[in-house]
């Protein structure tokens, strides 16, 4: 709780003069460049330096808040936003994404085209349509760039809104309510108070345009008016709405507009997959209060069902293996072996159980299998390096975690991972390198310096390596002179 109240403060200190900067540099810039027609807020801050605010910010947020690391729910929420980018009106789709260990509802879109989701999001969204209708919804106000035009509305005071904005995310992914937080950002509550929901303009475009791309991308647009009654719900019967529902109010105003919008669009018959309810059960298992527990309700439902729950069996298998009934495991996966055989999440489930059984040798064979139907798979690639560190495989588990960081350098997780795969692999100039990568990506410029240092001097006379190293320590300085500069 210190660390993310210190995070915070400093984040308070850097965030005006950052913004400034880019304020005094955007109206610097348009003295020898045409403005860009049909959108204003260009003149107040650029595309370009949106996004470095908005990088600069995700740095922050991952050193301050509790991230989820589970591979597959990240690839889902990646997948399933960048699908919807397609064909969304969103121009730059240089996308960073982050999802937060919270069980609370919330979803947001910072400046930059950052899209964060809480793990919660997939407890309040019951079918695969509703959770993408929220993201729409979300892409829209990055498309529609309606954080800047609120800025643009309100410059007289663009600074501590801003400012405001982006801590007040801060604060409400580490859970709100906290009386140290709440006097840290005392100074910011009138700004909070002010930014704290998009205006009612802006909720309505978002809502209308997120519904057509909604459409377009193949999904029953009735699902984003179902979702915002459910919504509605929760906020008629909680004393403490969700952060969403207070940076996104609902009313039945909205609830009817946008009803009656879906209705006049055709087509668009996709609402729900088994991938997304077996992410629903993972994020149901991470929040029970054990695996035990899990299992009961999850039991429950597959009884209460005349059919087969594929779902629910599948979360019933995670909480028996996490709970150590391994038999009893192996018989709940059978049927889904059996009729979900290409589910990578049922194969890892079954890979989980094999190594859960000491049985490393045909995991990896498995996993080996996938990989030639799934190449450079997120998940599979992750279990392939986790397996291969568990079994003292270290040189080889090296090999897996290095190609799966050139396929995701801005993933703090894989080199997290890395840096221990490295250290284990007796690898310690790798070790620094990536403990430079994870500290730049998480905000502490400090730590990734002397990361850096550390690894020049073991690379010793070796040119090329000390050349790589000078070349990151450039790119370290420059993020340095930046804000700086700002």
């Amino acid at each position: 709780m210190q660390r993310l109240q210190a995070v915070l403060t400093n984040w308070l200190k850097i965030l005006p003069t950052l913004v400034l900067g880019l304020a005094v540099s955007a109206a610097a810039a348009s003295d020898f460049n045409l403005p860009t027609l049909g959108d204003s807020s260009s003149s107040l801050m650029s595309r370009e330096q949106e996004h470095q605010l908005g990088r600069a910010w995700l740095s922050m947020l991952r050193g301050a808040v509790p991230t989820l690391d589970d591979p597959l729910l990240k690839e889902f929420v990646e997948e399933n936003v960048l699908g919807l980018a397609e064909t969304s009106q969103l121009t730059d789709r240089r996308l960073a994404f982050v999802v937060l260990d919270s069980p609370q509802l919330n979803a947001f879109a910072a400046p930059g085209g950052v899209v964060g989701v809480n793990a919660g999001l997939f407890l309040h969204a019951h079918t695969e349509a509703e959770f993408a209708s929220v993201m729409a919804h979300e892409l829209a106000h990055l498309s529609q760039r309606h954080f800047i035009r609120n800025l643009e509305q309100q410059q007289r005071m663009r600074i501590p809104v801003m400012t405001a904005m982006l801590a007040s995310v801060i604060l409400a992914a580490a859970g709100g309510g906290d009386a140290g937080f709440a006097a840290l950002a005392s100074t910011q509550a009138a700004a909070i108070q002010e930014q704290r929901r998009f205006s009612r303009q802006n909720e309505l475009e978002a809502d209308r345009i997120g519904l057509t791309n909604l459409h377009r991308a193949g999904y029953d647009p009735q699902a984003m008016p179902e979702m915002f009654e459910r919504l509605a719900r929760i906020s008629r019967f909680s004393q403490t709405p969700p952060e969403f529902l207070l940076t996104h109010p609902v009313s039945q105003t909205r609830i009817a507009d946008s009803r009656n919008r879906a209705a006049q669009l055709e087509g668009g018959n996709r609402r729900d997959s088994l991938h997304y309810q077996m992410m629903r059960a993972r994020v149901q298992l991470h929040y029970e209060q054990s695996p035990g527990l899990a299992a009961q309700r999850f039991r429950a439902l597959l009884d209460e069902r005349e059919g087969d729950h594929a779902a629910a069996r599948y979360g019933l298998a995670l909480a028996l293996i996490r709970s150590g009934q391994y038999d009893e495991a192996a018989k709940v996966l059978d049927p889904l072996m059996e009729s979900h055989a290409g589910s990578v999440p049922v194969q890892l489930a079954r890979i989980e159980l094999d190594v859960a059984q000491g049985r490393s040798t045909q995991a990896l064979e498995r996993i080996d299998r996938q990989l030639a139907v799934h190449p450079g798979n997120y998940p599979l690639m992750a279990a392939k390096a986790d397996t291969l560190m568990r079994t003292r495989q270290y040189q080889a588990a090296e090999r897996v975690i290095d190609e799966l960081a050139a396929r995701r350098s801005d993933d703090s997780d894989v080199w997290y991972i890395a840096a221990e795969i490295r250290g284990l692999a007796g690898n310690i100039l790798g070790v620094h390198l990536a403990r430079a990568e994870y500290f730049m990506l998480a905000g502490d410029l400090d730590q990734a310096g002397q990361q850096l240092e550390l690894a020049k001097k073991r690379a010793g006379d070796n040119f090329v390596m000390s050349s790589r190293i000078t070349a990151r320590q450039e790119d370290l300085a420059r993020k340095r002179e930046v804000i700086k500069s700002f």
